[in-house]
């Protein structure tokens, strides 16, 4: 990870906060903090599994820090390790010996991942009784393993993800959309082939709910059709849809398509699910940090929810708060939250949610000494754009004033990319091996 932040005299300090906190749940590092090996026997968090019993060990899975993931399992496990496939981000591969790593598109599904997705269903269904399928799941695994049921087409499922994603739907609403028009998400996997599996996930969904984050491929799914067809006209999506989206989701509402696995089906039984790094991870360690600092450092959250730019501006009132009454604590202070908030897109403008955030904070602080604030994705990119998130003072409105830079405007048309850009505010990481949430931090020397 190369972490690039604007030049201010809080750099340093964030640059340790990020770093420490982006350290502690890389894939390959959780990856070896969860498993362990002595001889023969595998321990998996508190699970032993004797590699003895089975005749073939491969690994399969998707997401941003996947390719980390398996270069982790690649040290732990050697030659006992057959072999295996994920599927990455463009740009996120790290070097592996035995378990082959594909590129695919992100946020946006396309054939590249719909090519991998097949060949990973197909390894899947030619494991028996005897062999041990480990899956490695990351935060983007449901746009990288795109595998529509039949009667849907790929351009179907890239327009759907499309309009899902400008919605401000949850990522809890997106996925459970998404598991009903796969092959492979809500507990498909597991019930595609008859190998043990265990399942190590780094979380990228608040409250690490396993059915939500990348769509559960090997876990039960509580929602069915019904509460898909009532989301989707919640978020008015449904008459824009593709016909072949419409029919088969109305189908499965009438009880004419095969519901996901729910809980209790019998190919869980031979499942294992097991949470190995988390976005409150991060952030315990971004405080530890802090506090190394000297800094009174409060967590304030590790469910931060909403609008991106609501969330922003509540943060910003929050320096207010400390400099006048000293609530949640007196300055010098840091508060730390992380989480996943939403955009609700209406603009045609380029960005992401921890950007839309800092221009709101920005506004929110304009005028006050000595305050900053940071917001940034984990996985090094925010929304469609090639940076992580950006840095804000009480000096970044004004400046943005002096330079002609309409900050209202950026916001109304989610288009705050270049002015970030503009103002000299991104933060820069290039890939960084996980994908747990955002970070938010806020500084009052």
């Amino acid at each position: 990870m190369t972490l690039r932040l604007p030049a201010s005299p809080v750099s340093s300090l964030l640059k340790q906060m990020l770093g420490r906190a982006v350290e502690a749940v890389e894939g390959g590092a959780a990856v070896r903090r969860a498993v362990s090996r002595n001889r023969d026997i595998l321990t998996i968090s508190s699970r032993r599994l004797d590699l003895r019993r089975y005749e073939r060990v491969v690994a399969l899975g998707a997401g941003k820090a996947t390719a980390a993931m398996a270069r982790g399992l690649e040290q732990l496990l050697g030659a006992r390790l057959q072999g295996g496939l994920v599927v990455v981000k463009y740009g996120h591969v790290v070097p592996t010996r035995r378990i082959a790593v594909r590129e695919a598109g992100h946020p946006y599904p396309d054939r590249a991942g719909f090519d991998a997705a097949r060949r990973l269903m197909r390894l899947a269904s030619r494991l028996s009784e005897r062999d041990l399928l480990i899956v490695l799941l990351s935060g983007g695994a449901s746009s990288l393993l795109p595998a529509p049921v039949p009667g849907i087409s790929l351009s179907d499922k890239q327009r759907v993800t499309r309009r899902l994603l400008r919605s401000g739907a949850r990522i809890q609403e997106i996925n459970m959309v998404r598991k009903h028009l796969s092959a492979i998400k809500g507990g498909r996997l597991a019930d595609m082939t008859s190998a043990r599996i265990v399942t190590l996930i780094l979380s990228d969904v608040l409250g690490d709910d396993v059915s939500a984050i990348a769509s559960g491929p090997t876990a039960p799914d509580p929602t069915t059709f019904r509460h898909t067809v009532v989301c989707l006209k919640r978020h008015r999506l449904w008459s824009s849809l593709p016909d072949s989206i419409r029919k088969h989701l109305d189908r499965g509402r009438r009880g004419l398509e095969e519901e996901t696995p729910k809980p209790g089906a019998p190919c869980f039984r031979r499942v294992d699910n097991v949470v190995i790094g988390s976005g409150a991870s991060a952030v315990v360690e971004a405080a530890h940090a802090a506090r190394k600092a000297g800094l009174k450092t409060v967590i304030h959250s590790t469910r931060l929810t909403g609008e991106a730019r609501l969330a922003g501006a509540e943060f910003g009132a929050m320096a207010k708060r400390i400099q006048q009454r000293g609530l949640p604590a007196h300055r010098p202070c840091c508060v730390i939250a992380g989480g996943e908030t939403t955009v609700t897109v209406n603009g045609q403008g380029r960005g992401g949610r921890a950007q839309e955030f800092a221009v709101a904070a920005a506004q929110a602080i304009a005028g006050l000494p000595d305050v900053w604030i940071a917001a940034a994705g984990t996985d090094g990119t925010d929304g469609p754009t090639d940076v992580a998130g950006a840095l804000v003072s009480g000096q970044t409105a004004a400046k943005a004033g002096r330079m002609g830079i309409d900050l209202d405007a950026a916001l109304k048309h989610n288009d705050t990319y270049p002015v970030l850009k503009r103002l000299g505010a991104h933060i820069v990481t290039g890939p960084t091996g996980t994908n747990v949430n955002d970070l938010y931090v806020l500084l009052v020397l």
